[in-house]
């Protein structure tokens, strides 16, 4: 199962658990989303064909970011655009997360191995805002189940 984390209709996040498997291709995000996430599931001998992208100008306001868990366990904290917290899920191996908005922050629970994708170019301290954490007794820990 996909789990779709929103605020105020607003999509914070998506998560597809190391579990999730459907057959063909099937994309979480909008058209309008600058980060796309998918998943594909194709039988042996299925062929894509052969393809390049064009030149196209976008134009990315926000980053979104695609953390992949290769190993381990995090705690992910999810916060409004205003920076007040909202609530935090559990991520281990196998499991991908979109972050498209608001805002977030990770405690590394066990030792974690994670691939980060996301726009470039970087740009430093100019591509975020930092603010403090919420209490370590607000903590609400959502099950994925």
């Amino acid at each position: 199962m996909v789990i779709e984390i929103k605020h105020n209709q607003l999509l914070l996040a998506v998560i597809i658990p190391d579990n999730y498997h459907e057959p063909g291709i099937h994309f979480f995000t909008s058209d309008n989303f600058s980060q796309q996430l998918g998943y594909m599931n194709h039988s042996k001998g299925k062929t894509i064909e052969p393809h390049t992208h064009k030149k196209v100008v976008r134009e990315i306001v926000y980053t979104q970011e695609v953390l992949f868990i290769k190993k381990g366990k995090i705690r992910v904290d999810f916060y409004d655009e205003a920076q007040n917290y909202l609530e935090s899920r559990l991520l281990e191996k196998g499991d991908t997360i979109l972050l498209a908005s608001g805002g977030h922050g990770f405690e590394i629970i066990e030792d974690t191995e994670m691939i980060e994708v996301k726009q470039g170019p970087y740009s430093g301290d100019h591509d975020k805002t930092r603010f403090n954490p919420c209490s370590a007794s607000s903590i609400r820990i959502i099950s994925n189940q």
